[in-house]
Parts: structure tokens; C-alpha cells; sequence
């Protein structure tokens, strides 16, 4: 008991409830500044694109900036920059957000702006040939102009899925953008932008009685439409290694990044925690396994991270994800040798255990890390909403901590155990822009 209360916990309060037309509400008062978060969590990402339409649900999170049925182009960001707020959207795996930072007094602002759009983005011609545009610049800006674009949250997955939902480049090619229509766009809104399929958060200096009724008030008339039933996206685990290489013409130096499939996050949580914890043991910190291995004693690596989840956050994401080690290396680095040696150090944890207080290191870096991320109100808000969404536990928030705390080092250790080299998947970088 004594080692659990040295993990700090929240007890943010948590009021849910459903409105007629489906929409789930989280609301989590915090009146200790006049601030508020808000977040709108639609379920569908990456995965949901249908084949020959890659990119599309990246498109789409551009296109609900360009109107809505009530505003023109343009006005939700100058309605929230004149209250004095932020915005932004992001489109990941399993979801797509959209959200607002405001003084309080622009609550019903932000919920009139985001009701409008839930009934409906303005997609036209212009808007979409725009919006085409301004994607096919990011994905020059962000992967192919870039070294390392899109490693390796885009070159990893096609290595180690066999189907189009997990393994297809979200970004999207160019040909398949250039096609969209707008009535794809249309159908894209009516079977997944529904208010069945959305849940709405706001955090912060909220009176809870008000904020129902305002939600009430903006989002209650909003056509009730069902979510979509949502397909299987499960696959087999890798019986054999699985390996590539492909040459970045702008790379200055090698890399290499290697991935392990994990337990269900959400139908099994229990197992997959401890391959949260495993992954930070492993490289969070210079006094993790394999930054003291690899880059300080060693000297294979220059740089060295771990995480779960292609995109990086492990509690926001569906099965199937994976464990990922990646590495960048000095010029003329030896891949294979890095690769056993995260082998090797995988076996002696699994066989010899945690060091005395390395297990009690990390969890306490992790708490602080999660505490940290949800003490601004925007950063409660979409956890609560990712929550809300996948699991039905926006509270789970303030057990974070906690269940981290909890995890034992025999559970690390069986953890450690199952990243067999036979289970993974490994993309190497040849660097390209050597000179």
C-alpha cells in the first residue's frame, strides 16, 4: 500500500449524459480559472477510409473548417480568435477531434460553432479542390521534403499489417486525393459525422446546470443519426519476423524501428498496461535499458525512443497497435547488431528483472507525465472525450495514475518476454543524404 501512495492521484468530477439524438456529453467542472477546454471526438479515423480514398478522413478534418451551415469560410476561426481563444483538429487511427480553447464566458460560443458544423460543413467544388491542395502541400512539407517523413507511423505499418484498414499509407497518395468528390465527401459526413457517433467534452470554469442546458440548447436539434457499425479490424499475430529497408534520399543518417503487437488496450487493459510501462523501462530517460546500452555505453545509437501506438498515445487507441522501439544511428551503424542487442536486453529483463527502484523510477515519471498532460483544461477534455468514446469511462482519467502504479515487475518481466524477434516487424532507413 505504501508503494501506491506515492502516486499522486486526481479526482476530477465527471457528469455524463446522453442526448435524444445520441450525442454523449462529458462535462468536467474545474472553476479554478476562468478557462475552458472543448472537444468533439467524432469515432472514425484512418482506419475507416474506404480503399482508393486513402487520406480521406485527413481531407475530411480540413473540410470542417471551411463553413458550416450557419457560417461562411473562415468565421469559426474568427469567432474563436476573437474571444480571445485556440483551435485546432487532428485526425488519428481511431478518431478524429476538433477543439477549442476559450475564456469561460465564450462557452456557448464554442458550442453554437461546433453544433453548426456537426449539422453540417459547407463542402463545395472550391472548398474541396482547396482543401486538396493545402493537403497535398502538408504531405510534401511533412513526409516527402522531410528526412524521415513519415517514419515510422506511416512505413512501419504496411510491414507488419496485411489489410488495407491497418496498413495504407492515412496521408493518403496524391491520385486517390485528387479524385475525391464531393459526394464522397457527403456520404463520408452522413455515415460517420453523426451525433450518435460523437461525443462531446468541455472542461474547466463550467456551472455544470448551465453548460446541460446550453448543450441542450445548441446540440439537441441537431438530426439524430446512428453511429455506424463498426467493422472488425483485427489480424493474426506475426508467426515470423518481418523485415524491410528503404533508401530516404534526404536521410543524413540510418535509422531503424521495430514493432511488436500488444494485448487489446481495450478489451484487455490489465495485459496491455504492463507493455506501457515496458516500453517507457526501456528507453524513457538516460537511465533506461536501452539508452544506457545503446547510446551511452555502446554508442550504436544517436537517439532513442518507445512508445505504444503508431501515432504515440497509448490510451487512445484500438486493436490492433503495437509496442515501437526506433533509433537513429552514427554514419555506418550496423541495424542487425542494434537489433540483437534490443534483443538481448529484452532477455535479460525478462530473465533477470528490474534493477533495485527502476521499476518505482519509471511509474513515477509516468504519473507526472500523465498528470501533466491533463492539467490544462483542452488536454482534460480530449481524454475525457477519447474516454468516453472507446471505453465508457471518461473518470478513467483519474485512475491513470494509479493503474500505472500498479503495474508489477513480474508482469513487466512476462511482458519483456513475449518481444520475440520472431514476432517483429523492422523497417530500416538507408540513409540517402549522407554525405
Amino acid at each position: 500500500m505504501a508503494r501506491r501512495s506515492r502516486i499522486p492521484a486526481t479526482k476530477y468530477p465527471v457528469e455524463r449524459f446522453t442526448l435524444d439524438n445520441g450525442l454523449r456529453v462529458v462535462l468536467t467542472p474545474d472553476r479554478s480559472a476562468p478557462v475552458i477546454g472543448v472537444a468533439v471526438v467524432y469515432d472514425v479515423g484512418i482506419r475507416s477510409e474506404p480503399e482508393g480514398r486513402t487520406g480521406f478522413a485527413h481531407l475530411f478534418e480540413h473540410l470542417m473548417f471551411q463553413g458550416s451551415e450557419n457560417l461562411e469560410k473562415l468565421a469559426h476561426f474568427r469567432h474563436v480568435q476573437g474571444a480571445g481563444g485556440t483551435f485546432n483538429g487532428s485526425t488519428h487511427l481511431d478518431y478524429t477531434d476538433y477543439f477549442e480553447t476559450l475564456p469561460s464566458n465564450a462557452l456557448e460560443r464554442a458550442l453554437f460553432l461546433e453544433a453548426d458544423r456537426m449539422r453540417g460543413p459547407r463542402l463545395t467544388e472550391e472548398n474541396l479542390r482547396n482543401q486538396v491542395d493545402v493537403v497535398k502541400e502538408e504531405i510534401r512539407v511533412n513526409v516527402l521534403n522531410r528526412p524521415y517523413g513519415g517514419f515510422p507511423w506511416l512505413t512501419l505499418p504496411p510491414v507488419m499489417f496485411d489489410t488495407f484498414p491497418n496498413a495504407h499509407d492515412g496521408y493518403g497518395s496524391f491520385d486517390d486525393l485528387e479524385s475525391a468528390t464531393v459526394a464522397d465527401a457527403a456520404d463520408f459526413f452522413r455515415r460517420y459525422y453523426a451525433s450518435g457517433n460523437a461525443v462531446l467534452a468541455v472542461s474547466g470554469d463550467i456551472d455544470v446546470a448551465e453548460a446541460t442546458e446550453l448543450v441542450t440548447r445548441h446540440f439537441g436539434d441537431v438530426p439524430a443519426r446512428l453511429a455506424p457499425k463498426r467493422p472488425d479490424f483485427t489480424e493474426p499475430d506475426l508467426t515470423a519476423e518481418r523485415r524491410t529497408s528503404y533508401t530516404d534520399a534526404l536521410a543524413p543518417l540510418p535509422a531503424v524501428a521495430g514493432a511488436w503487437r500488444v494485448p487489446d488496450p481495450i478489451s484487455d487493459f490489465a495485459g496491455y498496461l504492463p507493455y506501457v510501462v515496458l516500453a517507457e523501462v526501456l528507453t524513457d530517460g538516460d537511465a533506461s535499458r536501452l539508452v544506457e546500452r545503446l547510446v551511452q555505453r555502446d554508442r550504436m545509437v544517436t537517439s532513442l525512443g518507445g512508445y505504444l501506438g503508431f501515432m504515440g498515445d497509448p490510451f487512445d487507441v484500438r486493436d490492433p497497435t503495437a509496442l515501437l522501439l526506433q533509433a537513429h544511428l552514427p554514419p555506418g551503424g550496423d541495424v542487425d547488431k542494434v537489433l540483437r542487442t534490443i534483443d538481448e536486453e529484452l532477455d535479460r529483463l525478462a530473465t533477470d528483472g528490474l534493477t533495485d527502484g527502476e521499476l518505482a523510477r519509471t511509474q513515477a515519471r509516468m504519473a507526472t507525465h500523465l498528470l501533466r498532460d491533463t492539467d490544462a483544461v483542452l488536454g482534460r477534455a480530449l481524454r475525457m472525450a477519447v474516454l468516453e468514446q472507446q471505453r465508457g469511462e471518461p473518470g478513467l482519467l483519474n485512475e491513470l495514475p494509479r493503474l500505472v502504479g500498479e503495474v508489477t515487475e513480474e508482469q513487466v518481466r512476462a511482458a519483456a518476454a513475449t518481444l520475440r524477434p520472431e514476432r517483429r516487424a523492422a523497417i530500416e532507413v538507408i540513409a540517402g543524404g549522407a554525405r
